[in-house]
């Protein structure tokens, strides 16, 4: 690759992805009922509304699932991978198995959300255990609903909570299925956000 094409493809990987996860946070927070008054919940909305908002004027909602958000992550994700597709091979890639991809990318992203989220919850616990910083509370809100099946099976003992590992390493596990799926099907990762 030129310096041109890595850069172009830089900026596009940055771009699509800072938004692809902003669409799939308001996802998870609205799955898992976050709070819609904390700061960083209210600025992703405002930043993901305008495109949403006219969505689901289309695609409604679905036993309380956000179908247009669904929707909105799938549809950045095969644009994105088309656009690295033009810069990288020169060529339009077939949209049926970006379709594929793009949700495989997806989930693998959200993986990766999940992944950050546990880890900044296990440091903020060493250094700020009592903290009501926003980002934090979000984060609890966000990882509450993995962590509590686990605890009923791995109850914390004297303050070390292992259903974080335990979540982890399932969270890992998932991740090295996905990425042996993907290159059986002949994935190209570098086309796909989250890989």
């Amino acid at each position: 690759m030129t310096s041109i094409t890595q850069a172009l493809v830089l900026i596009v990987e940055t771009i699509a992805s800072v938004y692809l996860l902003f669409v799939i946070l308001r996802f998870l927070l609205q799955l898992v009922r976050a709070d819609f008054y904390n700061p960083l919940s209210q600025g992703i909305v405002k930043i993901t509304n305008p495109v949403l908002m006219p969505l689901r004027k289309i695609i409604p909602g679905l036993f309380g699932i956000d179908l247009a958000c669904v929707i909105l992550a799938i549809v950045v994700q095969v644009i994105t991978s088309e656009i690295l597709s033009l810069i990288v091979l020169n060529t339009v890639t077939n949209p049926l198995p970006l379709l594929f991809w793009g949700i495989m990318g997806l989930i693998m992203y959200t993986l990766n959300i999940y992944l950050v989220a546990l880890f900044v919850m296990v440091i903020a616990s060493f250094v700020a255990p009592m903290s009501s910083h926003p980002a934090l509370m979000l984060i609890r809100q966000l990882t509450q609903p993995l962590l509590t099946p686990i605890q009923r099976i791995i109850p914390p003992m004297g303050g070390l909570d292992f259903s974080v590992m335990a979540i982890i390493l399932i969270i890992y596990v998932s991740k090295i299925f996905l990425n042996g799926m993907a290159s059986s099907l002949g994935l190209q990762p570098m086309l796909v956000l989250g890989f």
